[in-house]
This record gives structure tokens, sequence and C-alpha cells, in this order.
């Protein structure tokens, strides 16, 4: 999906008459429902008119010109796809070009930059962002690695010269290439010997455009699918963007400890489905294959548990040790580990005291938060603090720099932006942050913030949880993709019973003459149940409802979502109903908390799905909203 397509000379008399720009916003604000920001206007206007016109000298006005294109299962855009004819194959040839204004910058080592007007955060450098672009577009569009049509991938910084840009030490191949302004000409000769300079293969080029925007692409690698591999094998999945900009930067605050006997606490901040956790088992696995001695901690049972069940394919205990909670630490010696990975860090809580602490660790005791800095070298905390739906979960930002600090510890901050999860739609995000109202713009329809968009995400409002229940059943037996409902912690939560002899889960969840049990119970096991760490991963899950305890930190390709009593429309606003919630711990929230949570918790509910998500509403007047807002 592009913003806007045509071919090279079309666009460039659109260009120079300044309407190309205004035209890629009004597109972004159909498409994405996002208003373009001032320095993407500007770099539209600045940036688009001489590569077109570098285009039109080479040649290549006939190319056809998929502008700001969507990579598939990925928030990210590539500024320019360039299809055409490769001279020689005489098959579709595919160029990815990133266009940078940059006019100088410095490297941050490996594979990063700094960029003085982009702040202190580094940026990949041009090279290699645009060559996991190339990456990204390949593993998930079968035509392509089928070898229907070369792809390629060329970074153009057209501002700088040979004065500014000085990192020329980069990896080359055919996914990535770097042109400066004084390298003009040789990117023009680059560019012709991909796409046939000869007019009359317009027709070609138009015709691979056309089979790119609607050959089919295969769903993005789900975390829990490719685990094992990512641990004991190779790296599986292509991180990009900020997501590489983080991983680089946990490798070299590991090689600082080592050269300089420095710490750095990392902190990576993204949203549901921007892709912690994948960085979290990408550096777990290539820091454990290279002998590190490395961790990676949650505060999830349900996470861990099945983590450890999933990679642990070879029963291997010291694979399976690798996966701890955060109240492993009390005690433990300072600086004992190389790394150690919190992946849902805001699940971090005061202490690490519970019920079940011995009275000597008791003593050793320190907040939970220095203990996780302390025990290891190079610290990493990934988290989402819209994520927090527990009275005590404080793993923020500003708590774990003010821990770090107070140890004298350096502290990086990266942020990651976009969606992965749901199909890595744009459009979905922010639907849901309108829909809950975790952002100043009005709830809109899906139909209104879908149209003239090629969204693929599918949502709905079902009448009934038996509507709902068989929506999902339609679509999950044949392809092997997963389904689940789940709901807001409004029914109470029994303890299985004895029914003819044999233990049985108890339907909790009674809406009208629908009736089903919650998952089962940790430590209470049910005959022919998967245990509640399991019921996201396990087949038998469906048929029981996941509350946010066993939901949160997992993906499946098809959401159900129950809201309850807890949390209505009222008035055209939320209204969070302390009284209609049987979770013992938020009940305890105070005034301000209570209904943050409960939002939180519908949130995270909400991004759970892939392909798409369908919900259903236990109170009437929430319901009427939900079909309106779905329709």
């Amino acid at each position: 999906m592009a913003l806007f397509r045509d071919n090279a000379s079309s666009l460039l008399v659109k260009a120079e008459a300044k309407e190309l720009h205004e035209l890629l916003a009004q597109q972004a604000r159909i498409q994405f429902d996002a208003g373009t920001g001032h320095s993407e206007l500007r770099s539209w206007e600045l940036s688009l008119p001489p590569f077109l016109a570098d285009l039109q000298q080479a040649g290549l006005g006939h190319v056809e010109v998929l502008l700001e294109h969507k990579l598939p299962y990925t928030p990210k855009r590539v500024d320019a796809l360039l299809c055409g004819v490769h001279p020689k194959t005489r098959k579709p040839s595919y160029v990815l070009v990133e266009l940078k204004q940059w006019t100088n910058a410095e490297s941050a080592g490996d594979d990063l930059v700094h960029v003085p007007q982009y702040g202190s955060q580094p940026l990949l450098h041009p090279a290699e962002q645009v060559r996991r672009y190339c990456q990204q577009l390949v593993d998930f569009t079968p035509m392509l690695a089928n070898g229907h049509g070369g792809v390629h991938g060329i970074a153009y910084l057209h501002n700088v010269g040979a004065e500014g840009w000085k990192l020329s030490r980069y990896t080359i191949d055919e996914y990535g290439q770097l042109y400066t302004r004084d390298e003009r000409q040789e990117f023009l000769d680059r560019l012709t010997t991909l796409l046939d300079t000869d007019p009359t293969t317009a027709v070609g080029s138009r015709q691979a455009a056309d089979e790119l925007l609607t050959a089919y692409t295969v769903p993005s690698k789900q975390l829990l699918k490719h685990a094992a591999a990512e641990i004991k094998e190779r790296e599986q999945f292509v991180l990009l963007d900020e997501q590489q900009v983080a991983y680089k930067i946990v490798e070299q605050a590991v090689e600082a400890a080592d050269r300089d006997n420095s710490k750095t606490v990392v902190v990576v901040i993204g949203g549901p489905g921007s892709g912690k956790s994948v960085i979290a088992l990408s550096l777990l696995g290539n820091l454990g294959r290279k002998g590190r001695t490395v961790l990676h901690a949650t505060g999830s049972s349900s996470f861990t548990n099945t983590l450890r069940k999933i990679v642990v394919g070879s029963r291997s205990t010291r694979v399976q040790q690798m996966f701890v909670y955060f109240n492993t630490f009390i005690g433990e010696a300072p600086n004992s580990l190389d790394v150690l990975i919190c992946d849902e860090a805001h699940r971090i809580r005061e202490t690490s005291v519970n019920r079940f602490t011995k009275a000597d660790k008791r003593q050793k005791a320190k907040r939970q938060i220095q203990e996780l800095i302390d025990v290891a070298r190079t610290p990493v905390f990934l988290l989402d603090e819209r994520q927090v739906v527990r009275p005590g979960e404080m793993g923020t930002e500003a708590e774990i720099r003010a821990a770090a600090e107070n140890a004298n510890c350096q502290v990086s901050v990266v942020h990651l932006n976009g969606q992965y999860r749901c199909g890595g739609s744009q459009v979905y995000d922010q639907w849901v942050l309108r829909l809950l109202g975790l952002t100043s713009a009005e709830p809109m329809s899906w139909s209104e913030m879908t149209r003239d968009t090629d969204e693929t995400y599918q949502v709905a409002a079902l009448p009934s949880p038996q509507a709902l229940e068989s929506w999902l059943l339609t679509r999950r037996p044949d392809a092997g993709d997963t389904a689940r409902i789940a709901a807001g912690y409004c029914w109470r939560w029994s303890d299985p019973t004895i029914v003819e002899g044999t233990k049985t889960l108890v339907d909790d969840v009674v809406i009208g003459d629908w009736r089903r049990p919650w998952n089962a119970k940790p430590e209470k096991p049910v005959p022919g149940v998967p245990a509640s760490h399991f019921w996201a991963s396990d087949t038998r899950g469906f048929g029981q409802v996941g509350c946010i305890y066993t939901a949160q930190g997992f993906e499946y390709d098809w959401s159900g979502v129950i809201f309850g009593d807890d949390f209505v429309r009222r008035d055209g606003q939320w209204v969070a109903r302390r009284d209609r919630s049987f979770d013992g711990q938020v009940k305890k929230a105070s005034e301000l908390e209570f209904p943050a949570l409960v939002r939180n918790t519908y949130k995270v509910l909400l991004t759970r799905g892939m392909k798409a998500t369908a919900m259903f509403s236990t109170d009437p007047e929430t319901q009427e909203f939900f079909e309106k807002i779905t329709g």
C-alpha cells in the first residue's frame, strides 16, 4: 500500500507545481487517520522534486513510483519504491530508495549514526535501514522470495556532500548501498543498471507495480512460533529502525562494560506490538550464543512459563534456566550477570518479597528495581507504561532512571514507534486509542477510518457472546490459525469443582444463556485443560475465557474481547465502575488509579489479535456504541 502512485514524469509535474507534498499529506490523513507533521511535509516538499528530476534525467520518467509504500506487516514505509523492468533479465525490478535531507552525521558505532537535528537517540545508518526494509519486503512477499523479480536498496543523501558525510564504512550489498550529492552521477548510473531506460517498458513497469501491490503476503512471524530457533540457532526476526537501534545500543553497552568497566542501564519504551519481546529474544539468543551470562526476566508467570516450554524443545535445563522472574535476585552478588533483560518491565513491583519469601532473603531484599540494576553489568528494561494493569506495578521510565542515577549508572533510552502486531496496522492502533479515550481525538467509525485505504485488518462488533464465539470459530480451523476470547475481570473466578468424579472448570462467565469458564487457575490443574500459563498458546485454550493476566504479553490470530460492566459508555464518555469488578487487587486502587487500570486492561485485550478483533459488551448502551463505531 502506497500513499501515492504514478510514473516519475507525472509525479515530477505535480512536485514542481508544489502539489505533490499536499497530495501525500491528504492521503496520509485518509489512510492513517493522522496529520502530517511539519518536518515530514517539509521533507516531501524538499526531497521529492530533486529526486524525481534525477529519475527524469536518467531516462526513467516512465518508471512507476510508489511513494511512502508500507512494508508488509509493519508500520514502516519506504520513501520511494521504483517499479520497472530489469535491462538484462527482463524481469520486474524493484528498487527501494530512502531519501535523506541530512547535511551531516557522526558515527555512533556499529550501524548507528547521530544526526544533530534528530536529538540524542541514534538512528540506523541509512544503508542499513534500507537493507532491512528490503529484507522485510522479501521475507513476507513469497512472489519476491521465489525470484519473480529482483529487489535492491539504495539510500540517497541528496543534500550532503563530501564535507558533511564521512561515514564511509558500511556493508555494501544488493539491499544496501548509499550515494551522496557528490555521487549523484554514480547514483543515476546505478539506477540505470537496475531499471530499463527504454520508454516502451512503461507497460512492464506498470505491470510490475500492479503485481507487487496485489501480491499475496504471508503473516508476520509470531513471537512464540519462532522463539526456539531465535534462541538456539540464529536470528529469525528482521529488526527495523528503532528496534535495531535498541539492539545495537545494548551491544555497545555490553562492550563498554568490558572495555571501560562502565555500567549503562538501557530502557526501551514502546506500545503493544512494537517489538519489545522480539528485541528481548534476539538479544538473549545472540548474547547467549556468544557465551555471555544473560537471563530473561519478567513479572508474568504465564509469559515466562510459556517461553520455557516453547523454547526448550530439547529439554535443556540450561536454556530453561535462562527464563526467570523479577523476584529471583534477592541477595544475589552485584554484577554477577553480563546482561539481564527485563521484558514487560512495567510489571516491576516495589519489592521482590512475597508470602513465600524465606526470612533470610527478606532481610536482604532491596527495592526490586535496585535489585535488577545491581545484579547485571548491563541491565535492560523493555516497557510500556500503558500496560500497567495492577496497583503497585511501578516499572516506569522515571522510576528506572532515578534508581539508575542513584546507582551512578549511565542511562540510555530508546523509544520504539509503530505497531507490529495487528497486521502492522497504524489505522487500527489509532482507532483503539480513539475508542478508549487515550488520545484527544474523538472516536471514529472503522469504515470512516479505513475509507480509501487498503486496510486488511478486520474489526467487528457482535450482538451476543454466542455470535462472537461463532465468528471466531468460522475463521480459525483450516489454516491452523489461533483464536481466543478474553474478557474484563467482571465475574468470579471459582476453584474447579468435582463433577462425577472428575475435576472440572466452573462456568463462571455467564451472559444470558451463554456460559463459559475462565481459564484454569495457576496451581489448580484440570484434566484436558491447559494450565493458565499456556492458555494463549495451547490449542485447547479456545472454549475458556482468558483474563488480562493470561492474555497480556501474548498474541493470537483472531481475537474476541468481552467488555464487562466495569467499563461502560455514558453520555459519550467512558465510566469505570469499581462495584462491577471482581479483580480484588484492582478494586483496592485509588480513585485516580482505578479508571486508568481498567482502561489499560481493555487496551491490552484489544491489541492481542494479529488479523482481527471482534468485541461485545454486556452493557446495552456500550454495545450500541460498539456497533456504531465498528460499522
